[in-house]
């Protein structure tokens, strides 16, 4: 029997919403994401890069927004995307202790397509997201390079690794091996189809604190030492949709990010990094705009509950398809995280009443 590949292959889809044909941020069209993954000796991290459209990202900015579920974290760029409500690069995820690397890798590939940066107009603000992979990963050895997240950049397409891959590759998910995992909803509006799509660098939760969509809670068959320790991972939303939406709009849809966490048995420790981060490709701020007044379209905002379910339900699922799809790891100095995927294949079946 072959190994399931996906959430849905292992039947672990969540929600009614129907899923987009690539069940992937990918579904939005023009995003597309690209790895860097570094597994050798005692390394196993990496760079993952999310390219929001294929044009000049400085000069149209996706309309944006970030929310912040706790905020024991070393991320980038937040503030502006706070303050503006627009992303100007690719959004890269990476290890903790690599974030400056990889705001540098975002600077020169802004410099090297807009020249004019810092002279004739204004600076850039990379935006990088982090994960802690010490677990796995001998994260002091600092191995992820500019060169690396460029490599990154230039890998991103449509097809949507998940897994131990990129920024995925040392992370850790209630116990089990987490990483990269994503999910989309197919949505229709005024008859016309349009997706949301997510994307998680999941790296948090405690061991034993997983609640599959049918109720059951699992946990790995063996606990490492210091398993029972505060719950303080990390994980890291990323959503993507081509409805247009205000960045008001935006921050209401990926503050429901958490209702997909909180099923799943997170309730976000004090030393857990959790944010969410959306965008929309439907609008789009031009950096040279010459008009004093621009239009944009948004949504009735009596239809956005399509919106929070398909968040809710997206998030939920990226999560599971990065267990699933992670497999097993041993990393530095031995340490282990088994597969989700050898647990569920144990496990009795739910009990329901007749």
């Amino acid at each position: 029997m072959e190994r399931p590949a996906r959430a849905r292959d292992a039947g672990l889809a969540c929600g009614g919403l129907p899923p987009g044909a690539l069940n992937s941020i990918a579904d939005v069209p023009g995003v597309r994401v690209g790895h860097r993954t570094l597994a050798h000796g005692s390394i196993r991290t990496g760079v993952t890069a999310i390219v929001p459209h294929g044009g000049n990202i400085y000069r149209r900015k996706p309309v944006a927004a970030v929310h912040v579920l706790n905020g024991f974290g070393k991320s980038a760029g937040l503030v502006q995307v706070e303050e503006l409500g627009a992303i100007e690069t690719p959004i890269l995820l990476t290890n903790t202790l690599s974030v400056g690397t990889c705001c540098t890798a975002l600077v020169r590939h802004a410099v090297a397509h807009n020249p004019d940066i810092g002279r004739e107009t204004a600076t850039v603000n990379p935006v990088v997201f982090e994960c802690n992979d010490g677990y796995l990963n001998d994260i002091q050895a600092l191995a992820v390079t500019e060169e690396d997240a460029r490599a990154a950049l230039l890998e991103a397409s449509s097809h949507v690794e998940a897994g131990s891959v990129g920024a995925g590759c040392g992370m850790s998910t209630f116990g089990f091996k987490g990483g990269i995992g994503t999910s989309s909803r197919r949505l229709s509006l005024t008859g016309q189809s349009f997706h949301l799509g997510v994307l998680v660098l999941s790296n948090f939760g405690r061991s034993g604190d997983l609640r599959l969509p049918d109720g059951r809670v699992v946990a790995p068959a063996t606990a490492d030492a210091g398993e029972n320790a505060p719950e303080k991972g990390s994980i890291i939303v990323v959503a993507a949709t081509d409805v247009p939406l205000s960045d008001r709009q935006l921050k209401r849809i990926i503050r429901r990010s958490s209702v997909g966490l909180a099923r799943l048995g997170s309730f976000w420790g004090h030393g857990s990094g959790d944010i969410a981060l959306g965008f929309t490709t439907a609008n789009t701020l031009s950096h040279d705009e010459k008009a004093a007044l621009v239009n944009h379209r948004m949504l009735n905002e009596n239809r956005i509950d399509l919106l929070f379910e398909a968040m809710a339900d997206a998030t939920q699922e990226a999560v599971l398809d990065a267990l699933v799809a992670a497999g097993s790891m041993t990393g530095r100095d031995g340490h282990r995280r088994p597969s989700l995927l050898d647990v569920l294949t144990s496990l009795p079946p739910l009990e329901t009443s007749s």
